[in-house]
């Protein structure tokens, strides 16, 4: 009995130090994520259904692995329409959208991201509480290819680039490096 009670105390005390080790150390490093610059603070570009978005809005992060971002690629009176909105409440700018209104969607075809109308592609920027909002144009379509789309299992991924220009200060905000992966509902 009384090496088993040992054996026992041995144990929890080997967990202990190890669960102590464990805190210590996640405390005491720096955390990268709020050390990292630019391109480095967005998630990896990943096809798996992670529930991720980001890019670069003149160069700074716009992240939301909350991934509880709106996606969703839907079938309605036999037309098809794309849509994911993202949101960083830590910028000037708070939401993201990507989308098509009438349009399907092919894995590694790349799309002009246009005016948002019927047949069309879009990217949108807004600002301040989501009004107004700066909108890709004909003039200077930015690009938007899906690099998966399973409809089995309802993940969605892409890569994405566009220019808008607020329309209440006129200035010019370029997303870069846009990627996501998403769940999608249908």
């Amino acid at each position: 009995m009384k090496k088993t009670l040992n054996l026992s105390f041995r144990a929890c005390r080997g967990i202990s130090l190890l669960l102590s080790f464990l805190l210590l150390s996640a405390t005491s490093c720096n955390n990268d994520d709020n050390n990292c610059q630019g391109i480095d603070c967005l998630p990896p570009a990943t096809q798996t259904g992670e529930g991720t978005f980001g890019c670069l809005v003149n160069g700074e992060p716009f992240v939301d692995n909350s991934g509880f971002f709106n996606c969703f690629y839907q079938l309605v009176d036999g037309e098809y329409f794309f849509g994911i909105t993202a949101q960083d409440s830590g910028n000037e700018y708070t939401q993201i959208d990507i989308g098509s209104l009438n349009s399907s969607i092919e894995t590694d075809t790349q799309l002009q991201l246009k005016e948002r109308e019927n047949g069309n592609f879009y990217g949108l920027l807004s600002f301040d509480c989501i009004c107004p909002q700066g909108m890709t144009n004909s003039d200077e379509p930015g690009t938007l290819e899906i690099t998966k789309l399973d409809l089995t299992n309802n993940i969605v991924s892409g890569i994405f680039n566009f220019t808008v220009i607020n329309p209440d200060t006129g200035e010019t905000f370029e997303i870069t490096e846009g990627r996501f992966d998403s769940f999608f509902t249908q």
